[in-house]
């Protein structure tokens, strides 16, 4: 079977300040680096409109209409420091939730074996209550929740290597035994959140921070002996992974030292145990990542290495 690729340009609606880091500019060369020759193979789709059903799956009643009603008629509106909308940004965000539910019903479909969703603004930071950290809805989550819900999926792991930890869906996950969230982070670094003795209701919450200045060796062996054998001991119906490219070591926003060739074995050793438990099943939606170059290559990497399932 193959991968999917999804994707709409409604994502690039979303509109952010200039010299916003989280700007259209990240889809547009994931999608030139993407029309490549050895791309070709990809299933393309374009992502289903998400509803705030979908949506109600992660968050409390009332956080999608706070959203909808936040949406300015023209210009851009802050909801903090970090987070902004524009008057395309309920269109984008909810193609970012339609997609990841639509690439769960893929793979549980048998369809393709696993699927890249290239979508924006990110979302593993928005909590069950707020928006923060660029992100309005939480992708992942809902993908999660979405395969419980629709699919009968018992258990669903997130696995997380944005540089950033994914406070939001840590939040969420936290008092749900059957959803296991992990995560490989810079500590300190924002949101503040991340330590490993957050380990959620039933230990569900797994977190390896780094710190600054580590690289692709401490990475390894942080999901080595940190992660991997605890999302191998929980056997997951669903591998959903939070796809952010911001620990690239040309990235403005951290101080972590990966390559491409990073990400790749990180894809690898997650597809290995998808293979193992759940049939191949791989739901990857894009997170952080802002340099361009770093961002380009590094998810071309991951693809190409969801490719070769």
């Amino acid at each position: 079977m193959s991968t999917l690729l999804i994707h709409h340009p409604a994502c690039l609606g979303h509109v952010t300040p200039l010299g916003h880091p989280e700007r259209p500019d990240r889809i547009r060369v994931i999608d030139r680096i993407l029309e490549a020759e050895r791309f070709q193979p990809l299933e393309r789709e374009a992502a289903a409109l998400g509803t705030a059903e979908m949506v109600g799956l992660a968050h409390d009643v009332g956080h999608f209409e706070e959203i909808a009603g936040s949406v300015p008629s023209e210009g851009l509106l802050r909801l903090d420091d970090d987070t902004t909308i524009s008057p395309g940004s309920l269109e984008a965000a909810l193609r970012a939730v339609g997609g990841a539910c639509q690439a769960v019903d893929e793979v549980f479909e048998k369809k393709v074996k696993n699927a890249f969703c290239t979508v924006r603004p990110p979302g593993h930071h928005a909590e069950s209550k707020r928006a923060m950290g660029f992100c309005l809805f939480n992708n992942a989550a809902i993908a999660a929740k979405w395969a419980r819900a629709r699919h009968g999926a018992e258990r669903v792991v997130v696995m997380d290597f944005d540089v950033h930890h994914g406070n939001g869906t840590q939040d969420i996950f936290w008092n749900e035994r059957d959803l296991m969230y992990a995560s490989t982070h810079q500590m300190p670094f924002y949101p503040g959140t991340g330590e490993i003795a957050e380990t959620g209701i039933a230990d569900n919450i797994v977190n390896a921070p780094l710190w600054a200045g580590a690289g692709g060796a401490e990475f390894r062996e942080a999901m080595d002996f940190a992660i991997l054998p605890r999302i191998d001991a929980f056997r997951p119906d669903l591998v959903v992974i939070s796809a952010g490219f911001d620990a690239h070591t040309r990235d403005p926003m951290s101080q972590i030292n990966l390559v491409e060739s990073d990400f790749a074995w990180a894809t690898a050793r997650l597809m290995d145990l998808a293979e193992r438990h759940c049939n191949g099943r791989v739901v990857s939606i894009l997170e952080g990542g802002y340099d361009l170059e770093g961002l380009a290559r590094s998810v071309a990497a991951h693809v190409m290495t969801l490719m070769k399932s």
